[in-house]
C-alpha cells in the first residue's frame, strides 16, 4: 500500500520516467533550460561521462543554468547554447537517451516570451531523428497562459500521429485540479525489435 503521494505534478512524473530511460554517459537534450532544474536533473542523470545539450533563446536562463550548474560541480558536462530548440541540428550531431520540455515562459521572466507551437513541433520533427531506440522525450504543456493551449493541442496532434509501430505515446493529466494544471506527453522511441 502506498504511503505518500504518487502523483506530485507533471514535472515530477517526467523526471520520474526520464530517470528510468537514461543511464550514465548517454546524452541527453534540455529544450527549454529555463531556471535550470531540468538541466541539472539530466547532468546528474548522464553522469561525468555524458553530455547535455541545453536551449533558451534569453540569455537570463542560460546565465541562471550556468551558476546553478556551478554549484552543483557538472557544468563541464553540459553546453548551453542560446538559440531556439528548433535550431538544435545546427548543435546536436549525437544520438539522444532523453529530451525534456518545459513549454511556456520563464518563471520569473517576462511572461510575453513564450514557446511558440511552430518551433516546438519543429524541435520535435528533428528529435524524431536523433533519438536512440527506447529513447524518452517528455513535454510539459501549460495552458494558463496566452497562447499555451494553442500550443499544447499542436504539439498532442503532432504525438498522436506519430506511428504506433515506431512510438509510445502517453498524456497524464490532473483532470481534478484548478488553474489548468500542466499536462505531461511522454514519448518513447520503441527499439528495433517490438
Amino acid at each position: 500500500m502506498a504511503k505518500n503521494r504518487l502523483f506530485i505534478n507533471a514535472v515530477q512524473e517526467a523526471k520520474r520516467l526520464m530517470s528510468q530511460a537514461v543511464a550514465i554517459g548517454d546524452v541527453c537534450l534540455d529544450a527549454t533550460c529555463g531556471n535550470g532544474h531540468d538541466t541539472l536533473f539530466l547532468a546528474n542523470l548522464v553522469g561525468a561521462q555524458g553530455k547535455v545539450f541545453a536551449f533558451d533563446v534569453q540569455q537570463m536562463a542560460l546565465d541562471s543554468t550556468q551558476k546553478r550548474l556551478q554549484l552543483a560541480n557538472v557544468a563541464e558536462r553540459v553546453s548551453l547554447i542560446n538559440d531556439g530548440h528548433q535550431q538544435m541540428a545546427e548543435y546536436v550531431h549525437e544520438k539522444i537517451a532523453g529530451a525534456m520540455f518545459n513549454l511556456g515562459y520563464l518563471p520569473g521572466g517576462n511572461k510575453g516570451l513564450v514557446t511558440k507551437p511552430n518551433t516546438t513541433v519543429a524541435a520535435l520533427d528533428i528529435l524524431t531523428e536523433l533519438m536512440l531506440p527506447y529513447g524518452l522525450i517528455t513535454l510539459v504543456l501549460y495552458t494558463g497562459h496566452p497562447g499555451g493551449e494553442e500550443e499544447a493541442k499542436k504539439v498532442t496532434a503532432w504525438a498522436d500521429a506519430l506511428p504506433q509501430d515506431g512510438w509510445d505515446v502517453i498524456s497524464f493529466s490532473f483532470p481534478n485540479r484548478e488553474n489548468n494544471s500542466p499536462i505531461l506527453l511522454a514519448i518513447q522511441k520503441r527499439g528495433e525489435q517490438c
